[in-house]
């Protein structure tokens, strides 16, 4: 009996327990809002609201620091939908610092904001740029709750004490993105900030007639508006060697070369500079490279050539540079072959 009795007030304590557990137990909605409290209020962000879209469901804390582009001479501009295409840079970082991307040279996306998922991104991110950014050249700063993010699996491989090397489980982010549409402005912008902070001096500004898109419309981020093509872009070059001839360099010419690629955070994307140098024909090379050689090289010439993306690879990421990237090529001209 005594046994008997026993066993029964164990097995009513431990129900209690287990129910006194439940009770306390978060779920991960609750426990991403605990998160993103007090990283609020760590970082004093209190500028920050909620998303209160579709009945406040999401989670997400957001900052529109810039509207963006809302009208037109009058006319409304129609916000962003999902089988629209866009372009932005963002930089990323998880709430413990464990995991940071803050390079808006490498960080850049183009695609529909449909396939922003599929890219293998947060879908919070997606839902964020469709319900708060909405608008051509915005820029949002928002916290995305880890179940909106990576979940409880994380990304990434390795471990998550190692820097930029994995996203833990459950971690909500901290993201910043700007939208491009004006790639005439934006790469400009970007040139003159990168000639400043590396003390590039002793470069000429070229101003040129900006290529024709094949689709006019990826240069305006929402659908049924005016494309914004650009009418004219600059480029920068500077001689550091002169020519040792007078050989011209025309469309039909081929110079052989050695060469260097980088992008504006200093990656060396492309190279060539074994002895004796490649033979490229001009008229196949990016429409900057192409107009700086003919124009301002001939044989023995050492040209240094900054480029904005609409003169280099355009807006599709390529193997070596990311999307609508602004580029920097040294050159050495060998000889020209006409």
């Amino acid at each position: 009996m005594k046994q008997t009795l026993f066993a029964f007030l164990l097995i009513s304590v431990l129900g209690m327990a287990s129910c006194r557990k439940d009770k306390l137990q978060l779920t991960i909605k609750q426990y991403d809002q605990q998160q993103i409290q007090n990283y609020i209020a760590a970082h004093g962000l209190t500028s920050m609201q909620r998303d209160t879209t579709g009945g406040d469901t999401t989670g997400m804390y957001y900052q529109i620091l810039n509207p963006g582009t809302q009208s037109i001479n009058g006319v409304p501009v129609t916000p962003l939908d999902y089988p629209d295409e866009i372009a932005f840079v963002y930089t990323e970082r998880t709430f413990d610092g464990t995991y940071i991307l803050p390079d808006t040279i490498a960080n850049h996306y183009y695609d529909y904001v449909g396939h922003i998922y599929a890219d293998h991104y947060p879908l919070g991110l997606q839902t964020a740029i469709h319900n708060l950014l909405k608008y051509p050249d915005a820029s949002i700063r928002v916290l995305i709750p880890s179940h909106l993010a990576y979940g409880r699996n994380g990304s990434g491989s390795g471990s998550s004490q190692v820097a930029n090397n994995r996203i833990a489980g459950n971690e909500c982010l901290d993201v910043y993105v700007h939208a491009v549409n004006n790639f005439q402005v934006y790469d400009d912008m970007v040139i003159q900030n990168y000639l400043k902070a590396n003390s590039l001096t002793g470069y000429t500004a070229v101003k040129t007639a900006a290529p024709v898109p094949q689709n006019p419309l990826v240069y305006w981020v929402g659908k049924n508006s005016t494309p914004q093509i650009p009418d004219s872009v600059f480029y920068y070059y500077k001689i550091l060697t002169p020519a040792t001839a007078s050989d011209p360099i025309t469309a039909n010419s081929t110079a052989t070369v050695t060469y260097s690629l980088s992008l504006f955070n200093g990656t060396v994307a492309d190279n060539y500079n074994i002895a004796g140098g490649e033979g490229l024909a001009v008229s196949t090379l990016v429409p900057g490279v192409t107009q700086s050689l003919q124009n301002f090289a001939m044989a023995g010439t050492k040209i240094s050539i900054i480029l904005p993306s609409t003169l280099g690879y355009g807006l599709p990421a390529q193997s070596v540079t990311p999307a609508f990237s602004c580029l920097r090529f040294t050159f050495v001209v060998i000889s020209v072959t006409p």
